[in-house]
């Protein structure tokens, strides 16, 4: 039996006013540590999270392996703010991430932030980055960089999302990891890893089906994530990724309108349930990356990776529906070379790198004729070919102040070839280039105080999707990429390491924005003219008691069209660019105690939301809350650890996504009610 709202309250009030855990704990003591103790990658090179003069976050594998049902990256990435995430529960559109706005657009994946795992781009040459083969249960930290990052990782305007594995520890073990919850939900995990001389090993295994809050949301996925590591003599080192995922069943149950939502938020849109809406999907990728020192100054930095993806999709489109079937191979290779010398008897760091990436994508269309694929309607042959080369210098000009100096070249070209001729040839190229720079500049008048300013260009092009052409196949010859100007300001820092605070203001010009559109279920995208995004990000962990840990986020946005007339000469010049909220606020408090005993309670609030151009639809704004509690226990070199989990604590009633400008009314998806989980982890160390 569920417990009443009162109980509920006192929990939930129990569990805030007790000494809650640390920021961050040492994997093997559990111990914590200290706040500051934190360096980042998301720059490139590596460099302590507070001198970074830019807003960067970071989550650490206790938070998100902590208790989760670990069903989508927004269970963790909350506590970080700027970003927003919408759609956890259709995994045939994937999750939905936007930083600082970019990337609300998305009909599905995610587009305008670059994703990189383990050192290997998952974001594919055009831009596009799904998340459905990330495992989040073998994270161990993700880091991500808000604002424009051409400078540094080529196509993206929002920001990066940097994902690194968990490191195996050097003492072997195997774990196991059944989860069971409501609405069919099941989560099976294995994992296993250890050090042996120079070689070390992870791989997590794991098995999930899901029948869904709503109707046609059945899931079902498998995936296995594994990496390899040998230290070389000389200090190098050389990484091997594999990572595998088949999901044979994604259904799709569509948006509906705002009465249907009211009516009945587990019905799916009638259109998507007669015809079976969704997709199956099977993804190999394989990475390598190198990395030694050369002399006593420079670090040598290679990688290379390919991917392999099989798609296919049945949309509620037209009379009959569209079945899509897509074979993809991509492939890529990049090298960096950073060299650390002095300059002028000042510290100095350069850094160099080429990315070269090709994207080939075997894509064709059918009428469905049932359960099965009826009369092609295309086919045709579309590859992607990117180059991207960039230079970044980190100038100490005392030990105060630090200057930093960035840009790349980046060049795409795409290539569509018709095989379906019989409407005519609809083959076409498209090329895009820019060069993007930045500048940053941090003030650290105290060890414990760092200010910083940021000036930086971003360069989006459209996906090959996104270039479709609303007047027929091919590639939409009046679509232009976006570009993004942003200036952005900030202080961080940390008192008596007990605190730790990071506030960042920031401004963003953006021209020809791209902005989706639905004709008969299907997304076209065309430009806006001008917009503008201001915002303010904020930050605030304290640990005010031993095993006290509490994480407050707010991001506050004012986005809007400058010019935009669209293509039906609809003026929407001054009002809110749709899909991101004005205020979102997120508060997670954690406790952990010596005697194994651990909680966590998260609550988020998300402001309304915007769901077309014309600002005359709205998502209501909704608050949330939900909580974790477990108990680990040691027996030799066992470890069990049960846990239970209720999401929704409140059982409030909301969307969890929204569809932009969605074609007959159909903006809002609903996410489910009050849903509790439960489930365990048992660990044998091996010699332990």
């Amino acid at each position: 039996m569920l417990p009443s709202n009162r109980q509920t309250l006192s929990i939930v009030t129990t569990l805030i006013l007790v000494p809650l855990s640390s920021y961050s704990t040492a994997e093997d003591t559990g111990q914590p540590t200290t706040l500051d103790d934190i360096s980042v990658t998301a720059t490139r090179v590596e460099k302590p999270l507070q001198t970074v003069p830019a807003a960067v976050g970071i989550v650490q594998q206790q938070t998100i392996q902590f208790a989760e049902p670990q069903l989508g990256l927004d269970e963790s990435l909350t506590q970080i703010p700027g970003i927003f995430m919408q759609n956890r529960y259709n995994f045939a559109q994937d999750l939905r991430v936007s930083i600082r706005g970019f990337g609300a657009r998305s009909a599905f994946g995610i587009r305008g932030i670059k994703v990189v795992v383990d050192g290997i781009p998952e974001t594919l040459p055009d831009g596009q980055a799904n998340v459905d083969s990330i495992d989040i249960g073998s994270i161990g930290n993700i880091q991500v960089i808000r604002g424009p990052v051409s400078a540094l990782y080529g196509n993206a305007s929002g920001g990066a999302i940097l994902i690194e594995s968990e490191q195996a520890p050097e003492i072997p073990f195997i774990s196991l990891r059944p989860t069971f919850g409501e609405d069919g939900f099941q989560k099976h995990q294995i994992k296993f890893g250890g050090q042996a001389d120079s070689f070390d090993y992870l791989v997590n295994l794991s098995d999930m089906s899901y029948d869904g809050y709503r109707d046609q949301s059945t899931t079902e996925h498998s995936s296995l994530n594994s990496k390899f590591g040998i230290d070389l003599d000389g200090g190098g080192r050389f990484n091997t990724v594999l990572n595998y995922t088949d999901s044979p069943q994604a259904d799709d149950p569509g948006g509906l309108t705002e009465q249907l939502a009211d009516d009945d938020p587990t019905a799916a849109w009638t259109r998507n349930e007669s015809l079976d809406s969704g997709e199956e999907l099977e993804q190999t990728r394989v990475g390598f990356v190198y990395e030694n020192p050369i002399g006593e100054q420079g670090d040598l930095r290679v990688r290379n990776y390919y991917v392999w993806r099989d798609l296919a999709n049945r949309l509620p489109i037209g009379a009959t529906g569209h079945g899509i079937v897509l074979d993809r191979f991509a492939y890529g290779g990049g090298i960096q070379y950073t060299h650390s010398a002095p300059l002028y008897n000042h510290a100095n760091r350069f850094t160099i790198g080429l990315d070269l990436d090709r994207q080939e994508d075997d894509r064709k269309r059918y009428l469905l004729a049932g359960d099965d694929l009826g009369t092609k309607i295309q086919d045709q042959d579309e590859q992607v070919d990117s180059i991207g080369l960039y230079l970044q210098n980190e100038y100490s000009i005392s030990d105060m102040m630090e200057l930093t100096l960035g840009g790349r070249y980046d060049r795409l070209d795409f290539e569509v070839e018709d095989d379906f001729l019989s409407n005519g040839d609809d083959s076409g190229d498209r090329s895009f280039s820019k060069f993007s720079p930045s500048l940053g500049f941090r003030y650290s008048p105290r060890q414990d105080i760092n200010l910083y300013v940021n000036l930086s260009r971003s360069f989006e092009s459209p996906t090959a999707v996104e270039l479709r052409d609303p007047d027929g196949a091919g590639f939409n010859q009046d679509l232009e990429p976006q570009i993004a100007t942003g200036y952005e300001i900030g202080v961080k820092g940390y008192l008596d390491n007990r605190v730790r605070y990071d506030l960042a203001l920031f401004a963003m010009d953006v021209t020809d924005e791209l902005v989706p559109f639905e004709i008969d279920d299907i997304t076209y995208y065309e430009n806006a003219g001008e917009s503008r995004r201001n915002g303010l990000e904020a930050q605030l962990v304290f640990e005010l008691f031993d095993h006290l840990i509490t994480t407050l986020a707010y991001t506050y946005s004012d986005f809007e069209f400058d010019k935009f007339i669209d293509d039906n000469g609809n003026d929407f010049s001054g009002n809110t660019i749709p899909g991101v909220p004005e205020n979102l606020f997120s508060a997670d408090f954690s406790y952990t105690h010596p005697n194994g005993f651990y909680s966590q309670l998260t609550a988020l609030y998300v402001d309304e939301i915007y769901a077309n151009n014309a600002n005359t639809v709205t998502n209501n704004s909704y608050a949330l809350a939900d909580l974790r509690i477990g108990y680990s226990r040691f027996f030799g070199p066992w470890e069990l650890s049960p846990f239970i989990g209720v999401n929704n604590l409140f059982d409030k009633q909301y969307n969890g996504n929204v569809r932009i400008n969605a074609f007959g009314g159909r903006y809002f998806e609903p996410a489910p009610d009050r849903d509790i989980y439960a489930g365990l982890t048992l660990r044998y160390d091996f010699g332990g």
